[in-house]
């Protein structure tokens, strides 16, 4: 049974890179059709399949998209912005509201 260990794992590796490069897109393909990738990790189960996985899975070409530095990620994790949605709120609710009124207690007590 134990001999039969490294063909298994031979196969599974093949049927493995085989999918991926079946759900693979052009970029990862590095501008390789995919039956050349099929024949290469077919063809040399081993070797294609490690060739197949290091080309894939290298750095992307130039001109693609990078991840961004350590800068906020959505708006509400910029602080930047939190402040001049604040700004933009107050300024909105000084415009609503009637002339005479005041900033100051809005629970009808007067200011001192």
């Amino acid at each position: 049974m134990l001999r039969y260990l490294p063909l298994v794992v031979v196969v599974a590796f093949a049927l493995y890179c085989v999918f991926d490069v079946l759900g693979s897109d052009e970029r990862t393909r590095r501008g390789l059709p995919v039956p050349v990738w099929l024949l290469v990790v077919l063809l040399l189960p081993v070797v294609g399949g490690v060739v197949w996985l290091v080309v894939s899975r290298g750095t992307p070409h130039a001109g693609t998209a990078q991840p961004r530095g350590g800068g906020p990620v959505a708006p509400d994790d910029d602080p930047e912005f939190l402040f001049r949605l604040d700004q933009e709120r107050r300024r909105r609710e000084r415009q609503d509201r009637p002339q005479g009124q005041q900033d100051g207690p809005t629970d009808g007590t007067p200011s001192v």
